[in-house]
């Protein structure tokens, strides 16, 4: 059964990062994602991080040797394999990926128009995580 949504996803990506600071200004900067809530660990770390873009939400930590993080290979270790990416719904994608280039992010799939409709483009973080964006937005689509 699911539980009642109070507002925002109930699907939230987690990620963690070698350097969760820094991943946290580029994001914000690079991607229009905006801090919610950051919480620092005894080491200089992020313990945790929510990241809000419109509805929707990233959370992240820094990379810690814990059960969880024991199950999490960071990109540089998998060759830049992933078995999953966040896909954002943008407002203007174009606009988007100007920003995105702009603050370096490493373009792996090009802006391009797409044949169910809006546009989209994906993108690797400096870390190298794989982020998609798109104008798409599938809650629209099926009356969200």
């Amino acid at each position: 059964m699911n539980a009642p949504r109070s507002s925002g996803s109930t699907v939230i990506p987690c990620m963690r990062y070698r350097d969760a600071h820094a991943a946290i200004a580029w994001l914000c900067k690079a991607f229009g994602f905006s801090k919610q809530a950051v919480y620092d660990d005894d080491g200089g770390g992020v313990a945790h991080a929510q990241l809000v873009h419109g509805s929707g939400m990233v959370m992240l930590g820094s990379v810690r040797d814990n059960e969880f993080g024991k199950r999490i290979l960071q990109p540089d270790q998998t060759d830049l394999h992933e078995t999953q990416c966040p896909y954002v719904v943008v407002q203007d994608c174009k606009a988007h990926y100007e920003r995105a280039k702009a603050a370096g992010a490493v373009i792996v799939d090009d802006y391009a128009e797409k044949d169910y409709g809006g546009a989209g483009y994906s993108c690797r973080d400096p870390e190298g995580h794989l982020w998609s964006f798109g104008s798409y937005d599938p809650w629209a689509e099926h009356g969200g």
